[in-house]
């Protein structure tokens, strides 16, 4: 089960609302050039078939892609089935020495899906696999068959790129507006406590020490005002500060060392030679959302349950890893929590990583749970 940040997330739904658009464009042009050239079917019958498949299919993979839980691996991968199917059916129903297949352009809908979901690698493997099926039904290759064959290879991986940097830019405009809607919520929160809450901490302070002489609990009320109120104060002071650059740096690596060592429990780390850095805040965060799946570990599975935590630096990204054996998360379980109020998983790890403008996907069953976090410098120019 693959957790997007809603950034990503809206701009995938957009996307393949637009594929079922150009899907049904396109099987509309297959089946008029399939018509057109019904005289080119040895089996004219199983033509009909082989249409109709990519009829119904159109109407109900466009319905599946509509709801996110279903864009799974499964649907992708009998998406690509399908149109390997009628590609490699196409010399037996037309009879050998085809000008074109039974799906023609329409083989494009299964690459570009598997773009937008997979981006640039998803969409040059699906290229690279209907290429491939293509080419095995010709006896040879003509100019036109390689201009189809080219679009194939470079569309698919281009589309990709395109999806992917359409999903970094949603995540950094949302991790924008975060920041802005934070700096704005600190400051009012600001005047509204200098306004009342440290002016009454302060007349408290003054009054209980004008009438210690004759109280002296009195006098012990206002010492304690006065010591909350200098606390408020510096901490308002550390908000503002916050509102800054922040150039301190975390190096996740040694934090994640110090984590999984004094965790409880037994947990095998796997980390890169050198140091992880990432900003302070931006550490701190991702650790403490490894921290919440740990604990989850211990509380869910067995409190001396193994885990593994592997930690990867591409350079472009960050990426955590926790995995346990557990008998996995039961159907339905996250969201029942969330709905009464116990908001570890919704907040601790998956709110946690979408602030920081990266993802969450969970993968649970039999096998054991397993989180991978994911976090992009390019949204928060971070130290390489």
């Amino acid at each position: 089960m693959r957790l997007w940040s809603r950034p990503a997330l809206a701009v995938e739904d957009r996307l393949f609302r637009a594929l079922g658009i150009l899907r049904a464009v396109l099987l509309v042009n297959a089946v008029a050039l399939n018509v057109y050239r019904a005289d080119n079917f040895r089996h004219p019958a199983w033509g009909v078939v082989a249409v109709g498949v990519m009829a119904g299919w159109t109407v109900l993979v466009t319905k599946l892609y509509a709801d996110p839980a279903r864009r799974t691996a499964w649907l992708l991968g009998a998406d690509l089935a399908v149109v390997l199917g009628l590609v490699l059916a196409s010399p037996l129903i037309k009879g050998e020495g085809l000008r074109a297949t039974i799906p023609g352009f329409w083989v494009m809908a299964a690459v570009l899906a598997w773009a937008i979901h997979w981006h640039w690698r998803g969409g040059l493997a699906a290229g690279a696999l209907v290429t491939a099926a293509d080419l095995s039904v010709r006896s040879d290759v003509t100019q036109g068959n390689y201009g189809n064959i080219f679009l194939l290879l470079v569309v698919g991986p281009i589309v990709g790129f395109l999806c992917e940097s359409l999903e970094l830019m949603a995540r950094e405009r949302d991790a924008a507006q975060r920041v802005a809607i934070a700096s704005e919520e600190r400051a009012r929160l600001a005047r509204a406590v200098h306004d009342g809450v440290l002016q009454v901490l302060a007349l408290v302070q003054r009054k209980g020490g004008e009438l210690a002489t004759t109280d002296p609990q009195l006098g012990e009320l206002g010492r304690l005002a006065g010591e909350q109120e200098a606390a408020l104060r510096s901490l308002i002071r550390q908000q503002d500060a916050a509102d800054g650059p922040d150039t301190t740096t975390t190096d996740v690596a040694s934090a994640l060392e110090e984590l999984t060592r004094t965790n409880g429990s037994p947990v095998t780390l796997s980390t890169p030679g050198g140091p992880v850095l990432l900003p302070g805040p931006v550490g701190s965060e991702l650790v403490a959302a490894v921290r919440t799946c740990l604990d989850n570990v211990r509380t869910h599975v067995a409190p001396d349950a193994p885990a593994w935590v592997l930690l990867d630096d591409t350079g472009a990204e960050v990426t955590v890893t926790v995995r346990d054996e557990g008998p996995g998360i039961a159907a339905g379980r996250l969201a029942e929590a969330e709905d009464q109020g116990r908001l570890g998983v919704s907040q601790s790890i998956i709110g946690r990583l979408a602030e920081l403008g990266g993802t969450a996907t969970l993968e649970t069953g039999a096998f054991g749970t397993e989180w991978e976090l994911v976090v992009p410098r390019r949204v928060l120019g971070s130290p390489s």
